[in-house]
């Protein structure tokens, strides 16, 4: 029996992007796992034009990225047809108060997360903002 106002995470594209290949492959299983289709890049261009390319449903977003970092990555991605795509920013650097709130406050910015990641916590926020249900367990 589906519930009204949810869909199947099936049918939602999730764009993940960091540099680091053991952080990449972590959210790549973490977001499989729960159901969702994936695609991923490894710096900010690819991001940029992977999210204009493929509009994905929610894209997870590293800040320290070669070739376009994550800040300016989320602001190309606020300029066009991806700026109602929410992003989760993860970083693993230490920010004080006041950059994390800068982060936070952008109008695209639904999550902000300190690695290391706690993929229940990551889970439960995708399906939350992306309104699907969890994939059943076998």
């Amino acid at each position: 029996m589906n519930n009204p106002g949810f869909s199947s995470s099936a049918e939602k594209l999730v764009l993940i992007v960091d540099d680091d290949k053991e952080v990449m492959d972590m959210l790549e299983m973490v977001v499989s796992r729960e159901g969702f289709r994936v695609e991923t890049a490894e710096d900010g261009l690819a991001a940029q034009q992977k999210a204009r390319a493929l509009l994905p449903d929610i894209i997870i977003l590293d800040l320290m990225l070669p070739r376009s970092g994550g800040f300016e990555t989320l602001n190309a991605l606020q300029a066009d047809e991806t700026e109602e795509i929410p992003v989760i920013v993860v970083t693993g650097r230490q920010m004080d108060r006041s950059t994390s709130e800068m982060i936070s406050q952008q109008p695209n910015v639904r999550e902000f997360m300190q690695k290391p990641i706690k993929p229940e916590v990551l889970a439960a926020r995708m399906h939350q903002l992306l309104r699907t249900r969890p994939a059943k367990n076998p």
